[in-house]
């Protein structure tokens, strides 16, 4: 089925040296960018870490330092990268838990500031567990008829993480080809920040989504425990949700 769009839609992959957002890095991306017309444009680019790939991460996606010692560190590419996905929607295959906030995490690391506040996020993993509770290879399986070639590969995931949608339209009548739908299937919660660490509640309001204090208004907290704030922007946490944080902070101050 063809994909009903209003804007060209990004579908990527991410191979890094780990699973850890803010201590890992990207080493391949792969990007099929998919237009309303139907019309296609994919790339691959090897980056540099700029930090050692460990054993257990080569294992699964085959890349060494090695393989990127000559290749561009990701703030080389940034801004380029930018201009690709500017004004596009995005899809990946549990790129709303990782990929997304993994891409964000990055850009901010090379100082690109890229909007992704009005971008529409389709995570075919989650429209797959939601549909059929199961990974990418048996998505293929599933709703292509066909083996997963090259598993783990950035190339060959974003291909297929394509096809698996694709199948997924076809396959169940009442899942609707338009991205807002597919969009709003693919989230859990309302997430403030990529992490998830603050969301929005039903009545739109900032709401802590961890430790002590969740389930509780950001704005309560923030004017009755003065350190909470420090507390974030000092510690081990993403920058974008650091950023995001900030944001409200300066909201409440100008209120």
């Amino acid at each position: 089925m063809k994909l009903n769009l209003n804007n060209p839609l990004v579908f990527f992959d991410l191979e890094t040296t780990g699973i850890n957002i803010i201590h890992d890095r990207i080493v391949e991306i792969a990007y099929l960018k998919v237009y309303p017309d139907g019309n296609e444009e994919s790339k691959t680019r090897r980056i540099n870490p700029q930090m050692h790939i460990p054993a257990e991460a080569t294992a699964i996606h085959g890349i060494t330092d090695e393989d990127v010692k000559d290749c561009p560190t990701f703030k080389a590419i940034a801004k380029s990268l930018a201009a690709q996905i500017k004004g596009c929607d995005l899809a990946g295959f549990n790129s709303n838990k990782f990929d997304i906030p993994m891409l964000a995490e990055e850009f901010l690391r090379a100082d690109v500031n890229i909007d992704l506040s009005n971008r529409k996020f389709i995570d075919v993993q989650t429209i797959f567990h939601k549909m059929e509770p199961r990974d990418l290879k048996a998505a293929v399986k599933f709703y292509c008829g066909k083996e997963h070639v090259g598993a783990h590969g950035a190339e060959a995931d974003t291909r297929a993480t394509y096809e698996v949608l694709k199948g997924q339209l076809d396959r169940y009548p009442d899942l609707k080809n338009d991205i807002d739908a597919l969009s709003k299937l693919s989230s859990y919660n309302n997430n403030i920040d990529f992490a998830g660490r603050f969301i929005y509640d039903d009545n739109n309001v900032e709401i802590i989504n961890f430790g002590k204090y969740k389930g509780q208004p950001v704005r309560d907290v923030l004017k009755n425990d003065i350190g909470y704030y420090g507390w974030i922007i000092q510690g081990d946490f993403a920058l974008n949700t650091k950023q995001k944080l900030t944001d409200i902070y300066l909201s409440m101050k100008n209120d």
